[in-house]
C-alpha cells in the first residue's frame, strides 16, 4: 500500500477575521421583550446580536411571554436586530456593560413583495401551485431538476415573463451541479429540455409580471424546544484563492442575516462539511482548489480562522469534501493531493497525515462522505462502492457496488457512506435508488433497493412515462420524478438501524442493518429535501434540509418532528454533525451559500429559568 505519511503541518496562514469575543472584561446578559405595534407579545421572534468588529453572531428566540434571553456575552457595543416573518426587521445598537434590557416593537409588512422576499426557500416552493396533475408534475420537475447548484429560493425571489424564464432554463439545462457554465458544447439535460416549455409557462404564472398563481400559507413561529436554542454563526473569509495573506472579496451587503434582503448570491468558496472538536472549536472542509485552505479551523471564542493545508503538486491547497470525528476527537476527511486519499487531522497538534488506497484499489471518490463505525474503523465513499480503513493496521478494504458505476440507466456513483455498530459499511447509489452494504465478516457486498414513489409514477402522462422509462442518463442531478434519491446517511450506533436522507423523495429510509427491512418515513412537508443524516445517543434522527433554511429532528419512538429555523437565508447546508458532551447537545452545520459556520446549542427549560433568575 502506498502511503503518504506526510506529517503535513498546518499552514502558518492563521488569518484573524474577528475580534475577540471575550477578553478581560466580565460577560454580561442581554434580555428584553418583543411586541407588535399594537402591543401583542410575540413568541418565536428571532433576535440576533453581533459585537462591533466581530465575526460572531448570536441568535435566540422569544418565549411565550415575548421575552428573549441571550447567554452571557462580553461587554462592548453590539448591533442587535429582531425579525419575524410578516414583520419589518427592527434594528438597534446597544452598549453592553451590565445586564441590559432592550425591547423591540415590530411593524407588520403590508407590501406583498416585501413579505415574499423575506420568506425562506421552502415556503416559496410550498406556495407553487399543485392543484392539478399537470401543475403537480411540473412542480416536481422544478424541485428535482432546478436545485442541483442553488437553493430554489434564489431564482424564485425574482420575476420574469415566460420568455425570460425560458432563457434562464435554456442556460441552466447545460449547467452542472457545480453551478459553473461549462461552455458552448455542454451536454444538455434531457429531462429539463423535455419539460422546458411547460416549466417556463408554469414559473411565469407563479413568478411573472401578472397575477400570481402561488398560494401562501403562514406557519407558526418556533415554540418549545425550537425556541430555546442558541445559534452561533461564524463569518468565514470569502476567497482564500486570492493569494497568501489575502482575505479576498469585500464584505457583502447581503450575507443572509437580514431576511428583508432576500436570498443572497453564493458567497465565497467555503464551507462544505464541518464539525466541532471536544474543546468547542469548529472545523470545515474546502472543496475548491485554492492557495491556502484544505481545512479551516475556527476558534469558537474569538472567531479567528486558521488555514490547515495539504499541498498539491502545483502548489495549491488540495481540496477536501467529507469530514467526520472519531472517538479521540480527531477528524478524518478525504483530500485530493493528486489522487483522492484519506486524511487525518490530529486536533491537539494540528498534524495531518494522508493515506492512499493501493494502486489496484479504487481511490476515494464519488460525493465523498465519511463515518466511523462502532469498531473504530473509517468508512468512506469510493466511486464504485466504499472503502474501509483500519487506523491501527493502516490497511484498506474495499467493497464494490453490485450495480456497476456505468449502469445502463445512468451513473452508479456512490454518494453517502456510513458504518454501523457491528463494523459493516453502507453506501448510497443515489441515481439508482440503491443502498449497498459491505459485510465485514464475509467480505461480500449486498444491496437494498428503495421503492419508487408510486404517486409520482401514476401522475405522469403516458408520453412522459415512456420518456422517463427510456431515459438512460440518471445522475444525482437528473432524477426521474419518482426517484427517492438516497443521499448521505447515518447509523444509530446504539441500535441496528441505518437512516438515509432521500433528497428527491423528501423522506427518510429506515433500514434494519440485520435484516435489510426498509420503511419510508415522509417529511412533514414535501418541499423538505434532506441531504445528510446524523443520529444522537437517544436514537433521535437529525437531518439538514439543503433547500430549506431549517434542520429537522425526528423522534422514532413518538414519530414526532421538531423543526429548527436557521438564522440566515439561503443556507444550502450539505452536512450535519453532533457533539453530545457534558449533557449538552451542539449541532454543527456548514452554511454553504452564506460562507458561515453555524452551531446550534440546545437549551433546557432549566437553563432559561436560570437566566431569568439572574436578570429579574
Amino acid at each position: 500500500m502506498t502511503q503518504i505519511r506526510g506529517k503535513l503541518l498546518a499552514s502558518v496562514a492563521g488569518l484573524v477575521i474577528g475580534l475577540a469575543a471575550g477578553g478581560a472584561s466580565a460577560d454580561q446578559l442581554l434580555t428584553g421583550s418583543i411586541t407588535s405595534a399594537s402591543g401583542q407579545k410575540l413568541e418565536g421572534v428571532q433576535v440576533s446580536a453581533k459585537k462591533e468588529g466581530s465575526t460572531i453572531t448570536t441568535s435566540v428566540y422569544t418565549d411565550q411571554n415575548g421575552e428573549y434571553f441571550f447567554p452571557p456575552m462580553a461587554d462592548g457595543k453590539y448591533h442587535v436586530w429582531a425579525q419575524a416573518l410578516g414583520f419589518h426587521t427592527s434594528k438597534d445598537t446597544v452598549e453592553l456593560s451590565a445586564t441590559r434590557h432592550e425591547d423591540f416593537k415590530l411593524a407588520a409588512i403590508t407590501d406583498p413583495e416585501e413579505r415574499y422576499r423575506q420568506l425562506p426557500p421552502e415556503m416559496m416552493v410550498a406556495a407553487l401551485p399543485e392543484d392539478t396533475a399537470a401543475d403537480a408534475n411540473i412542480k416536481k420537475i422544478f424541485t428535482n431538476e432546478c436545485t442541483g447548484c442553488h437553493t430554489p429560493g434564489y431564482p424564485l425571489q425574482f420575476k420574469f415573463d415566460e420568455a425570460g424564464w425560458n432563457k434562464i432554463i435554456n442556460l441552466m439545462k447545460v449547467v452542472p451541479g457545480s453551478g459553473v457554465y461549462p461552455g458552448a458544447n455542454a451536454k444538455v439535460s434531457q429531462i429539463i429540455e423535455f419539460n422546458r416549455k411547460e416549466l417556463a409557462a408554469y414559473l411565469a404564472r407563479a413568478r411573472g409580471p401578472g397575477e400570481t398563481s402561488m398560494k401562501f400559507k403562514d406557519r407558526p413561529r418556533p415554540t418549545g424546544e425550537a425556541a430555546r436554542v442558541v445559534w452561533t454563526t461564524y463569518d468565514l473569509p470569502l476567497n482564500p484563492a486570492a493569494g497568501a495573506g489575502t482575505l479576498g472579496l469585500k464584505e457583502p451587503d447581503n450575507d443572509g442575516s437580514d431576511w428583508s434582503l432576500g436570498v443572497t448570491s453564493k458567497l465565497g468558496q467555503m464551507p462544505h462539511d464541518g464539525g466541532m472538536d471536544f474543546d468547542g472549536n469548529v472545523y470545515f472542509t474546502n472543496n475548491n482548489p485554492n492557495r491556502l485552505a484544505t481545512i479551516g479551523k475556527v476558534n469558537a471564542k474569538t472567531g479567528e480562522v486558521k488555514w490547515l493545508k495539504v499541498d498539491r503538486p502545483d502548489g495549491l491547497a488540495a481540496n477536501a469534501h467529507g469530514l467526520t470525528r472519531d472517538a479521540n476527537g480527531d477528524f478524518w476527511f478525504d483530500v485530493n493531493p493528486g489522487r483522492r486519499s484519506l486524511g487525518k487531522l490530529e486536533t491537539k497538534t494540528e498534524k495531518i497525515s494522508v493515506y492512499q488506497t493501493p494502486a489496484n484499489m479504487s481511490p476515494l471518490g464519488g460525493a465523498v462522505t465519511l463515518d466511523v463505525d462502532g469498531k473504530g474503523k473509517i468508512w468512506a465513499s469510493a466511486p464504485d462502492g466504499a472503502v474501509r480503513f483500519d487506523p491501527v493496521t493502516e490497511q484498506f478494504t474495499d467493497f464494490k457496488s453490485i450495480k456497476p458505476y456505468n449502469s445502463p440507466k445512468g451513473t452508479g456513483m456512490t454518494y453517502g457512506a456510513a458504518g454501523d455498530r457491528d463494523g459493516n459499511g453502507w453506501w448510497a447509489q443515489m441515481a439508482l435508488d440503491t443502498i449497498g452494504k459491505g459485510d465485514i465478516a464475509t467480505g461480500k457486498a449486498t444491496e437494498v433497493s428503495l421503492p419508487s414513489i408510486k404517486e409520482q409514477m401514476d401522475r405522469v402522462t403516458p408520453k412522459a412515462r415512456e420518456f422517463y422509462e427510456n431515459y438512460n442518463e440518471l445522475s444525482f442531478n437528473t432524477p426521474v420524478p419518482w426517484s427517492q434519491g438516497p443521499r448521505r446517511m447515518g447509523t444509530d450506533k446504539n441500535a441496528d438501524v441505518l437512516w438515509v436522507g432521500n433528497s428527491w423523495g423528501s423522506s427518510l429510509a429506515r433500514i434494519d442493518t440485520k435484516t435489510g427491512q426498509t420503511s419510508i418515513i415522509p417529511f412533514p412537508d414535501p418541499t423538505y429535501q434532506p441531504y445528510h443524516i446524523a443520529v444522537d445517543q437517544h436514537h433521535n434522527v437529525w437531518g439538514n434540509l439543503w433547500t430549506a433554511d431549517r434542520i429537522a429532528k425526528y423522534d422514532p419512538s413518538s414519530g414526532q418532528w421538531t423543526m429548527f429555523d436557521l438564522p440566515t437565508r439561503g443556507t444550502e447546508i450539505r452536512h450535519i454533525s453532533l457533539l453530545e458532551k457534558d449533557g449538552v447537545t451542539k449541532v454543527t452545520v456548514p452554511i454553504y451559500r452564506d460562507s458561515k459556520m453555524g452551531v446550534m446549542t440546545l437549551r433546557s427549560e432549566a437553563d432559561i429559568a436560570a437566566l431569568k433568575a439572574q436578570v429579574k
